[in-house]
């Protein structure tokens, strides 16, 4: 079986969290990426609100949760120096790798077929930014203490935030609103993207400087994400769940982060 072919195979594998991300642009090129049935969550949306708040040229990046890699690729093709990527689902990983593999990354994209224990985070590297989006909610269903109640669960995202302080410069961060994906296990009492602003605020005080807050906005087919404003805070439940979440952006406060070039943080 050739490369391709096996891209193909391993796309199409199902469970969880498979077509959870479109393919890179580069990759949409030489796989046909409208059979594979991929399924968009505003990637490009989120990924030019990152990259227009941060400066993405010859950073490292830690992809936690990195799925099939969108992000991870596409930061390296935008001027990423490198990228360590954890995925858990053995099928991503190996997608990921293999991507890496045709795209020429081989040398700059590291991909780990493990989940990393967040709370108790310990690393011996330090990364320019880290990637945390949708993982959080699935602690102690996807990894983790599958004995976990809610509350507990609530108290181990908030010090997953406080522990990757001491790993990354910035954070991009991103959080379901049910715990397990399950509807019947709120986070937040209400489902707001207010209570979610205030939660993520309080959990990183003292270890995250909050930078960016991007809300998403529809306008035609296109989703853009904007600073808040009064009308986009409000939960507009026709968008869907997904377009409910904020995006955060923030510095660590854990040390004296780099100087960045061109006025961006």
């Amino acid at each position: 079986m050739d490369s391709l072919a096996r891209l193909r195979e391993l796309y199409l594998h199902q469970s969880k969290h498979s077509s959870y991300q479109v393919l890179p642009k580069r990759l949409r090129a030489i796989l046909d990426s409208d059979s594979l049935g991929t399924r968009s969550r505003h990637e490009e949306s989120r990924l030019n609100f990152i990259t227009d708040t941060l400066e993405i040229r010859d950073s490292t990046i830690l992809d936690i949760g990195g799925n099939t890699g969108f992000f991870s690729v596409e930061l390296l093709d935008r001027g990423a120096g490198s990228a360590t990527l954890y995925e858990g689902n053995p099928a991503h990983a190996e997608f990921t790798r293999l991507s890496a593999s045709v795209l020429g990354l081989s040398e700059r994209l590291v991909v780990v077929n493990e989940y990393l224990d967040l709370p108790n985070l310990d690393m011996d590297k330090r990364f320019h930014l880290a990637l945390l989006m949708n993982v959080l909610h699935h602690l102690g269903d996807d990894f983790g203490d599958p004995t976990l109640g809610v509350e507990e669960a609530r108290t181990l995202i908030e010090k997953s935030l406080e522990g990757i302080a001491r790993f990354s410069d910035y954070l991009v961060f991103q959080l379901g609103y049910c715990w397990k994906g399950n509807r019947d296990l709120p986070l937040f009492k209400s489902g707001t993207k207010q209570e979610q602003v205030d939660f993520t605020a309080r959990a990183i005080r003292g270890h995250w400087e909050m930078i960016a807050i991007g809300i998403p906005e529809l306008e035609g087919d296109r989703v853009f994400y904007r600073k808040p404003t009064p009308e986009n805070m409000k939960r507009q439940d026709l968008l869907g769940e997904f377009l409910n979440r904020p995006l955060f952006i923030m510095k660590s406060l854990a040390r004296k982060t780099r100087k960045e070039p061109n006025g961006k943080t």
